[in-house]
């Protein structure tokens, strides 16, 4: 586990590499303070062992407390009975997706256990750190939210942020950085208004760190300001639709 953040208290882990075969690349995010931890879109079923291995190492057995899904695509969700069936941890979910995520198949006994996030976001408490699950809709799911970590100020984007094909962890050159995020962005997310009002409340934060779910993290304030600045400004989604799609032949 690679470490973003540490002081006595309080840690930022990522892992970057157990994707395989023709999965697409994830990131798996862990927060741990005074022995409390919380993972972030823990991922899918192959992921499952290998993170929780991992996170073994880092923690107790009882010390995952929380389990953040930060919208409801099966590289985030599909292992969720895992985590919910072998831990005590309670889960958070967008209330838009809770009556969807019994198909991942969520055992009756534990999908009490999962929280719903109403549309306007909540705060999650770990050890006593209050972590804001902020909206951010239509980024690229219409029930989606982030995570600000006010210790580390590590802003969580989920799918907002991601780049494919990247071999570096974490972007040193935003302008060389742009063609790996600019397809996915473009294609994947909804509109610029959805970009806006996002960039407009994330401005309120301090933020020392952005860590996307797919692909190379923005390890500084001045690049989690640059992607800020692009995203507020791109053209995307329903931006490019035509007037009408052609008829197959």
């Amino acid at each position: 586990m690679i470490k973003l953040f540490e002081n006595p208290e309080h840690k930022n882990l990522f892992v970057n590499d157990l994707s395989s075969g023709q999965m697409i690349q994830a990131n798996q995010h862990v927060i741990i303070h005074n022995g409390e931890g919380i993972v972030l879109d823990p991922g899918g079923h192959k992921i499952y062992t290998k993170l929780f291995a991992k996170l073994s190492s880092q923690l107790k057995s009882n010390g995952l407390k929380h389990i953040f899904f930060s919208h409801q695509d099966p590289d985030i969700i599909a292992a969720a009975n895992g985590w919910l069936m072998v831990t005590d941890a309670r889960a958070y979910l967008s209330a838009l997706w809770m009556r969807f995520i019994p198909h991942f198949g969520v055992d009756e006994m534990v999908v009490g256990r999962i929280t719903p996030i109403p549309d306007a976001g909540m705060v999650v408490h770990l050890g006593g750190v209050p972590l804001k699950l902020i909206p951010a809709h239509f980024l690229h799911s219409p029930g989606n939210f982030q995570l600000y970590d006010p210790v580390s100020k590590i802003l969580y984007t989920g799918d907002l942020g991601a780049s494919l094909g990247t071999e570096y962890a974490y972007v040193e050159d935003f302008d060389a950085h742009v063609p790996a995020m600019e397809g996915f962005h473009r294609r994947y997310i909804a509109n610029n208004r959805a970009l806006r009002t996002w960039a407009k409340t994330v401005k309120n934060l301090e933020i020392d760190m952005i860590a996307p779910q797919h692909g190379a993290l923005f390890p500084t304030p001045e690049l989690s300001r640059r992607f800020i600045e692009w995203a507020e400004n791109l053209q995307c989604g329903t931006d490019l639709l035509a007037d009408c799609y052609p008829i197959p032949a």
